[in-house]
């Protein structure tokens, strides 16, 4: 079923049907920031993430697949003590290539694919464009400690 064409909003592609979801641990990981300016840091992510629940047997990629994700997302960090904050974040991901594991490089990089700049500006502009005109259901910031629950390991 993974590697079935699907369709979606005129759109042909494999990988999960649209409308379903999956629920990853992030176990050991390590968030380094920098700041770049005075309301600007950049950072690095590094996790192992494992599925809360085992996958079905004979379904997703194959093993060494490799995804490439462009992250838009609100963070809220409270901070609970001199060395520890609460992070929150909601948002969204794109996909901007794969790389199965016989391939040679990314998606993006074969001569019949638009590029990852592209990618990102489109994925940028397209961002924009629905923020105006309200068709992104963008969280409303008074319900955002509502709708994030504090995962205690």
């Amino acid at each position: 079923m993974y590697n079935k064409l699907k369709t979606y909003k005129n759109k042909t592609y494999t990988g999960m049907k649209v409308g379903n979801s999956h629920h990853w641990n992030y176990r050991n990981a390590q968030w380094h920031e920098t700041k770049e300016a005075p309301d600007m840091w950049s950072f690095n992510f590094n996790s192992m993430k494992t599925r809360f629940k085992s996958a079905p047997s004979n379904s997703g990629a194959a093993i060494k697949t490799k995804y490439h994700w462009y992250i838009t997302a609100d963070q809220i960090a409270t901070k609970i003590n001199s060395n520890s904050y609460m992070t929150s974040m909601k948002g969204f991901k794109f996909k901007v290539g794969h790389k199965r594991p016989y391939w040679k490089t990314f998606s993006y990089n074969y001569p019949e694919q638009s590029g990852y700049e592209e990618r990102i500006i489109k994925i940028l502009s397209d961002t924009l464009d629905k923020m105006k005109t309200g068709q992104y259901n963008f969280i409303d910031q008074s319900k955002f400690d509502k709708l994030t629950k504090p995962v205690l390991l």
